[in-house]
């Protein structure tokens, strides 16, 4: 294997990847999954003989990122994979795949003696999953490959692993040797967006404004860091708001956002996408806010009441920036709370196109913070519910301080409703035209 087209760092991590374990870990695209896949093909061809496995957060997402790379370096004739079938082909080996969130998949890898393993986002694996395959390479000569962006610095595989480590090339190129009788045999090769000098620097610089805060610091910096404080810290009510009578009319209803309420208040945000007020592109605006508190009214509504007062609203809604009384909003889809399956199938038999939101909780934050940042996310001045809960949502301290990452659950209805599930749940649309980049999976 030559290692020609790498270099610096890039070079150093194929070469230096002998380890037990070796984990690639750092930047978005700053070549972490090529140099980790170059090595992985080299063990295929070299390693010991025995089952091999290749993991991801779930089977899509080690499609895209790593099975796919692969039939694109080696050739679909050297790399077969059907999806489906749990199995591929790669270099004349067979090699098991599975999701790290499927436990029938887990169940399978976790009766196997592993000659090795590959493993796609392991940051965003579950601790036993990790744990697990770790516990399976017992064939002499046995090793584990893996990639990951930074989370929490108390995150179990920065606490636990990668301080552990007994070789690592840092962000800034130096070497860490651990010589301890607690280092693992283990390399970890740190990298930041920098140390992939063949990406366009136009896109280099895109990518840069995507990112904000605490994800800026992770995805672009390669950090290991702690988010601590507001989540929404870039919310500025006087770029991020306006009258609703001066938001641009508004040329697609991208969608409904609904955070479902029995107990809780039933929250519903309207979403589309219009012009920039600075003329430079395009903007989403949530213009309309629909609340229903069964306490406060002291009355619950069944599933057909909400599904009437939702519809009504909805076809009442008065529309930005159109001269006269023209009303009704038809979004393309109704991306409703995914726990609450009998409304969406209440509004499916009331004509409505409906579906289960896209609920990442820390990806949508993500995409929603960089949205408010470049002041592309603008809320109506009318929206009371959502503007009273942006500055009081903050990360959890006490989940933090166990490496856990999430928001404090409290008064959050809006918040899911508009800039978690609309927003995120339409970024396949919406994406490419604001950031010009294609949008995360």
């Amino acid at each position: 294997m030559r290692y020609d087209a790498l270099v610096g760092k890039q070079r150093a991590s194929v070469q230096r990847s002998d380890y037990a374990g070796n984990l690639w870990e750092g930047a978005v695209r700053s070549s972490k999954t090529v140099c980790s896949l170059i090595r992985w093909l080299e063990f295929l061809v070299n390693g010991p003989a025995g089952d091999l496995a290749m993991i991801g957060k779930t089977e899509r997402t080690l499609k895209r990122n790593a099975l796919d790379a692969i039939v694109g370096m080696i050739g679909p004739r050297r790399a077969k994979v059907t999806m489906g079938t749990g199995e591929a082909q790669i270099l004349g080996r067979r090699v098991y795949l599975c999701g790290a969130n499927d436990i029938g998949a887990v169940n399978k890898i976790a009766g196997m003696t592993l000659a090795g393993w590959y493993g796609d986002e392991v940051p965003r694996w579950p601790e036993d999953v990790f744990s697990m395959a770790r516990t399976r390479l017992s064939v002499r000569g046995g090793k584990w490959f893996g990639t990951g962006n930074p989370e929490s610095k108390n995150h179990w595989l920065n606490r636990d692993h990668i301080q552990r480590a007994r070789y690592q090339i840092q962000r800034d190129g130096s070497v860490i040797q651990r010589w301890g009788d607690d280092a693992l045999d283990m390399g970890v090769f740190s990298f930041t967006l920098d140390d992939n000098p063949s990406l366009d620097p136009d896109f280099v610089a895109r990518l840069k404004r995507e990112y904000v805060g605490v994800f800026y610091r992770r995805n672009i910096l390669g950090e290991w860091c702690m988010a601590e404080g507001s989540v929404f810290s870039e919310w500025d009510e006087t770029r991020n708001v306006l009258p609703f009578a001066k938001i641009p009319p508004i040329r697609r209803w991208l969608a409904c956002g609904v955070d479902y309420g029995t107990s809780n208040p039933f929250a519903a945000h309207t979403l589309g996408i219009g012009p920039d007020l600075d003329g430079d592109g395009s903007a989403l605006y949530i213009p309309h806010e629909f609340r229903y508190d069964s306490r406060r009214e002291r009355r619950q509504l069944s599933d057909v009441e909400y599904s009437e007062r939702h519809r009504r609203w909805l076809r009442e809604a008065q529309l930005p920036g159109v001269k006269g009384d023209l009303r009704g909003v038809a979004p393309d889809v109704i991306a409703v709370d995914p726990s609450a399956a009998s409304y969406r199938v209440q509004l499916y038999r009331d004509g409505m196109p409906t579906r289960a939101a896209d609920n990442e909780v820390n990806d949508s934050i993500r995409v929603a913070s960089s949205l408010i940042a470049a002041g592309k996310l603008v809320v109506a001045e009318e929206c009371a519910g959502l503007r009273d809960e942006i500055p009081g949502y903050v990360w959890d301290e006490r989940a933090a301080r166990v490496g856990e990452e999430k928001p404090l659950k409290i008064d959050d209805h809006h918040i899911d409703a508009g800039p978690r599930y609309a927003v995120y749940s339409t970024r396949h649309v919406w994406y490419r035209d604001i950031f010009g980049t294609p949008a995360p999976i």
